[in-house]
């Protein structure tokens, strides 16, 4: 297979807020992934995944439909598909999804693999457990032989796009509101990291102008980010931050890995996978780390491995 994604895009679909709005313009009646995010300030923007799981299917027809005819140019009908699902995907959804590939875009063959399985893949592992962090959802997915163990996969609807809400919350409120949200986006990934210890870092940022960087905007102006770097990654340890009741992420990981049966637990220890684009911050492995150590096991060192290639793990392990 190839070795990385051919095409990338948001799924997103927008539609005209107004009729008419684009003058001049051959209006469509909805846009898809970059073009939707590009007129964002004149479309309603819909998400069809939701935490992972598809709530729109007309939305998602159009998102393949894109894929297929704009992004890719096949004709689906010749080519078999393989999809990346959740570990929690319900049986209806896997029907229905088989449905509209089957019936509406005529696949000969379709596959559906569960993405946390393809990225162990990709990594030449069959067994260990995977914290998979993406857009919306995050899971704690532990692996044997290549099946997913359904009973220990733990699930946080705390991700990717979170973290970004959480940075637009604290750059207004720090007098940067007018920056879009792709803008924001940009600063997380290149800015953003993950602080061993969240509250010495908030003193370090309080006593010292060590961690701030300066990020220029597209219309030269240079702004300053300090303790935002660190805050919008840590709402992944500490979702109360943003006033969400859950368990942060290591939390999830150790309920799951608990959740395996005791014969393959030191294994599973042994061999922790970071998967998916909102693992790519800088120190979110030593933070887990220090948190598995500090819940404590025994004697047993977790082993936690971030892979250069996680981003599109799921992805080349399909290929």
């Amino acid at each position: 297979g190839d070795d990385a994604p051919r095409a990338v895009f948001p799924s997103i679909v927008g539609r005209p807020k107004h009729q008419g709005v684009m003058v001049g313009m051959a209006q469509k009646d909805a846009y898809v992934g970059d073009e939707a995010q590009s007129k964002r300030d004149i479309l309603e923007l819909k998400y069809p995944i939701q935490h992972g799981i598809v709530t729109c299917w007309d939305d998602m027809e159009k998102i393949w439909h894109h894929t297929f005819y704009n992004e890719l140019r096949i004709q689906p009908e010749e080519h078999a598909i393989l999809l990346t699902e959740s570990p929690l995907n319900p049986k209806a959804n896997r029907e229905k999804l088989t449905q509209i590939l089957f019936e509406t875009f005529y696949v000969p063959a379709m596959y559906l693999g569960i993405d946390s399985v393809l990225s162990l893949y990709s990594f030449g592992k069959t067994s260990g457990i995977v914290v998979q962090i993406g857009f919306g959802v995050s899971h704690a997915v532990p692996i044997w032989e290549g099946y997913s163990l359904p009973h220990a996969v733990k699930k946080m609807d705390i991700a990717g796009t979170d973290s970004t809400d959480y940075l637009i919350k604290l750059l207004s409120e720090k007098g940067y509101s007018d920056l879009s949200r792709d803008i924001v986006k940009d600063i997380k990934e290149k800015l953003g990291y993950v602080a061993t210890n969240y509250y010495e870092e908030l003193k370090k940022a309080e006593t010292s102008s060590d961690i701030e960087k300066t990020y220029e905007l597209p219309d030269g102006q240079v702004i300053s980010i300090g303790a935002e770097r660190f805050q919008c990654s840590e709402i992944l340890f500490q979702p109360n931050i943003i006033g969400k009741e859950s368990d942060g992420i290591h939390r999830i990981l150790c309920d799951s890995w608990k959740k395996c049966d005791i014969d393959i637990r030191l294994q599973h220890y042994k061999n922790i996978f970071l998967a998916g684009g909102s693992t790519m911050f800088t120190g979110i492995d030593d933070r887990l780390h220090t948190e598995l150590w500090e819940i404590g096991h025994g004697d047993w060192i977790p082993k936690i491995s971030a892979p250069p290639n996680r981003k599109y793990s799921a992805w080349i392990g399909g290929s």
